[in-house]
């Protein structure tokens, strides 16, 4: 019976959406289309039926919102574009809790409410909670196109409406007079309302500030009135755009000023997660106790008093075996070049990752969040950056240093991803560094012992010209190792048989002697260019 009423109420919506099949697109306030509707069938067919994640008696977390919680007609991110709601369950032990993302592009407070809301009252059960952080979309015509508008503010007027496509009465309520009626419904049905702001748009005020919506202050004063907890998103959010500068700021969004990119979407959960944690509702207590802990990963490095921390960052060229008479980077032996007693090593490199494979799997996230002013990080990528970008093992970026991105589908997974340029990623790297008062300094990659022409290879042309244009962008401090070593190997050696001592088992990854040798052109790098570096080498 349930199911059957599930589909009833979705053909209704079907039907009352069918109009918009025939419609223009309309531009909202913010310049931005959303033709979500228009493909609801779609749409539908990939949200959950209300309800169908609830694992036994465990409780259901639902998701009101729009585009900016689930975006695109699947949701997946095939646009490149994704809404945070695909990221919430990352924060909840979903042994005891499902999170189930309901929200749907285009929907505004008011749409949602007469065309989602009803199926997803009916599948509520006590205990269950609902966040609602809609608004986006509640501008424009009352009673025609979308027809989606709301009256502004927080009073109890309300108007009726005729929508001129179909004649069809409707009464409109203010946007705290729907709030009222999703509150109102989620406690009669024994579960717990919690009111969120909307997300932040790619917009400043006159005061440099990202743009604070409305809809926060009208929430407070419903939360007030009706003693449901609030969680200033917008606020969160926004105060981490404010600290991250125009340039980071901006790949937080993606194609117009609203929605999201995987960054931005991950950013705005994490922001969500975060202010329900710390939230001293004490109506919050049993939804806190099924959160996940929120404290950000960082890298295992004992600090001491006065000394600073040098990260080294990168591949297997920097952190390999580096035991007995195997493969080493030069990570290793940082320690022959640098002043222990003065600095610290951090030697956080890791075999077969790519600028994109260290960022994707997390582990710049560590360096990041471990960070401290006065410290120093070591960015030396490119040996993985050449390989496939869809398959195999997923790892490779687009060749160049522009912002050009593309969305590709992964073969394996099926899962799709924003890839970016090679110097892209070293300049986000770069950013991030100097954001929270180190100093990052850009090394050059290794070189691979192949020697046509009777010289050792050299990419001048391919990577040792994205480093450049990226120090000359930047302004970062830029240690050429691949042409040092190069510079040395051709003088000592000659050739690749003479060169193999430096080498294991293959061109590219060094021994002991080769990695000892890559550590000694960095030091060289370093005090030739009068590197703040310097007064920690030996």
């Amino acid at each position: 019976m349930k199911k059957l009423l599930l589909s009833i109420a979705a053909l209704g919506f079907t039907a009352a959406m069918a109009n918009a099949q025939s419609l223009k697109p309309i531009e909202d306030e913010n310049k931005v289309v959303d033709n979500t509707p228009d493909s609801i069938n779609k749409a539908l067919m990939a949200r959950p039926a209300p309800g169908t994640t609830r694992r036994g008696n465990n409780p259901v977390l639902f998701l009101i919102g729009n585009s900016t919680m689930r975006n695109g007609t699947l949701g997946n991110g095939n646009n490149g574009q994704w809404g945070w709601g695909y990221f919430a369950h990352e924060y909840f032990d979903t042994n005891r809790i499902s999170v189930e993302n309901q929200a749907l592009g285009g929907m505004s407070t008011r749409t949602f409410y007469t065309q989602l809301w009803p199926a997803i009252r009916q599948a509520l059960k006590p205990g269950d909670w609902v966040i609602i952080s809609i608004g986006h979309n509640d501008s424009g015509p009352f009673d025609e196109g979308r027809a989606r508008a709301v009256m502004k503010g927080t009073g109890t007027d309300s108007m009726e409406v005729t929508i001129k496509e179909t004649g069809r009465k409707e009464m409109v309520y203010t946007y705290g007079g729907y709030m009222r009626k999703y509150i109102a419904e989620c406690r009669a049905a024994g579960a717990h309302p919690i009111l969120m702001s909307l997300t932040p748009r790619d917009a400043y005020d006159d005061n440099g500030k990202i743009v604070r919506k409305p809809q926060g202050e009208w929430l407070e004063v419903i939360s007030r009135e009706q003693h449901v907890p609030y969680v200033d998103l917008n606020e969160i959010s926004g105060a981490k755009l404010d600290r991250f500068g125009k340039w980071k700021e901006s790949y937080h969004f993606y194609k117009d000023k609203i929605h999201t990119s995987k960054f931005g979407a991950m950013l705005n959960a994490r922001s969500a997660a975060e202010g329900l944690a710390a939230n001293t509702d004490p109506q919050l207590a049993p939804l806190q106790a099924m959160m996940r802990n929120l404290t950000p990963d960082t890298v295992a490095v004992k600090r001491e008093k006065g000394k600073p921390v040098v990260f080294i960052t990168g591949d297997s060229t920097v952190k390999n075996e580096d035991k007995d008479d195997g493969m080493w980077g030069w990570g290793a032996v940082a320690n022959t070049i640098f002043d222990e007693k003065k600095i610290t090593i951090a030697n956080c490199a890791k075999a077969g990752r790519s600028t994109r494979t260290y960022l994707n799997e997390g582990r710049w996230d560590q360096v990041y969040n471990s960070l401290q002013p006065g410290d120093f990080v070591l960015l030396q990528f490119g040996h993985n950056d050449i390989g496939p970008i869809d398959n195999n093992k997923m790892r490779g970026t687009i060749p160049g240093t522009s912002d050009s991105t593309h969305v590709y589908r992964m073969e394996k997974s099926g899962d799709y991803e924003l890839v970016y340029t090679f110097g892209w990623y070293l300049k986000k790297f770069i950013q991030d560094v100097r954001e929270k008062g180190a100093t990052p300094i850009l090394l050059s990659l290794t070189p691979r012992n192949e020697w046509p022409n009777g010289k050792i290879e050299r990419r001048n042309d391919t990577y040792g010209k994205w480093y450049r244009e990226v120090a000359e962008a930047t302004g970062v401090e830029f240690v050429d190792v691949h042409n040092i070593t190069a510079d040395l190997l051709d003088k000592k050696c000659g050739s690749k048989e003479k060169a193999a001592p430096y080498y294991k088992r293959d061109h590219t990854h060094t021994s002991k002697k080769g990695a000892l040798n890559n550590a000694q052109s960095v030091k060289k790098g370093l005090k030739a260019n009068k590197s703040p570096l310097c007064k920690y080498l030996k």
